[in-house]
């Protein structure tokens, strides 16, 4: 992470679908970047019920077209969502305001738009995170309808789905044999989300500028399957075993998930172009998992004194 300083002359908003304080916050938001000299563009599908603005939304493709900076109004979701729309868009950069709980990802604090004034002036942190390709490769008998890639900012997961029963999957690592699985599933995880589900599956923390990727089992059946940091410029290979094809999904960032066929397997590498996240100054990762995770206390919320 390098401090930066440069402006934008357009930014777009998106918002948590259905949250009608994103409505509130625009009303101080809008000002704030007009004073700034910014163009303001607003998605039309994400934030509704605000008139004044109207002129100012657009569909959301075109947003992603005129844009140099988003700022997405919501929790993690909301940013992930966003996030996996900017793949191969390095030159768009991306910044959370926290509407939702936890939030990791969305440092900004609705009470403190004045770090929104500090990053549009140039006093910010960019922090470069890679993202995650699944793959799905059928075999010729078998080819789905359903889509056979998609893009992971936290985690590419295979879980089982309609079944109290355990599945049974092998990895491989750049062609090489890894171990066979019996467990309730198998994470494979960025840095960004080793503090999501990888982290409730009992993963490492792993700091977001390490290259790395960590694959966690699922409440595996033996003691000694445990996770794995691999180097993140690695292939992961993943086969389920046929006869828990129908029992199985992968899903990427729980907002997507791939259809599996029998004798189809899951390639997980990562993305050839990062995700741009801007962070207002003084931001610390360190900082944010003591308040986050309450480490010396109980969590709470992160503002600018933190």
């Amino acid at each position: 992470m390098t401090e930066s300083f440069c402006t934008f002359k357009s930014v777009g908003i998106i918002g948590k679908p259905g949250d009608p304080a994103v409505c509130q916050l625009l009303e101080q938001l809008l000002p704030i970047l007009q004073e700034h000299g910014c163009r303001a563009y607003i998605d039309a599908s994400s934030v509704t019920n605000n008139g004044y603005c109207e002129n100012l939304r657009v569909p959301f493709a075109e947003l992603l077209d005129s844009c140099e900076l988003i700022i997405a109004i919501g929790g993690d979701g909301t940013l992930i969502h966003v996030a996996r729309a900017l793949a191969g868009r390095p030159n768009i950069a991306l910044m959370g305001i926290n509407r939702g709980r936890l939030g990791f990802l969305v440092d900004v604090h609705p009470d403190n738009l004045r770090e929104v004034e500090q990053v549009l002036t140039g006093n910010y942190v960019i922090d470069e995170r890679f993202l995650l390709t699944a793959q799905v490769h059928h075999n010729g008998a078998h080819k789905t309808t359903q889509p056979d890639s998609a893009v992971a900012v936290n985690e590419v997961s295979i879980h089982r789905w309609n079944t109290s029963r355990m599945i049974e999957l092998s990895t491989w690592v750049d062609g090489e044999p890894l171990s066979d699985h019996r467990a309730d599933g198998l994470i494979v995880s960025t840095p960004t989300g080793s503090t999501a589900y990888a982290l409730a599956g009992g993963g490492p923390i792993v700091h977001p500028n390490l290259h790395a990727m960590v694959m966690v089992p699922v409440n595996p059946h033996s003691l000694s399957n445990r996770p794995l940091v691999i180097d993140s410029r690695s292939q992961v290979e993943i086969e389920v075993h046929a006869e828990f094809i129908d029992r199985v999904r992968v899903s990427c960032d729980s907002q997507q998930d791939l259809a599996l066929s029998p004798g189809s397997r899951i390639i997980v590498r990562a993305h050839p172009t990062p995700l741009s996240m801007i962070h207002p100054p003084g931001y610390s990762y360190f900082n944010l998992l003591r308040a986050k995770l309450g480490w010396g206390g109980p969590p709470r919320e992160l503002h600018a004194s933190a």
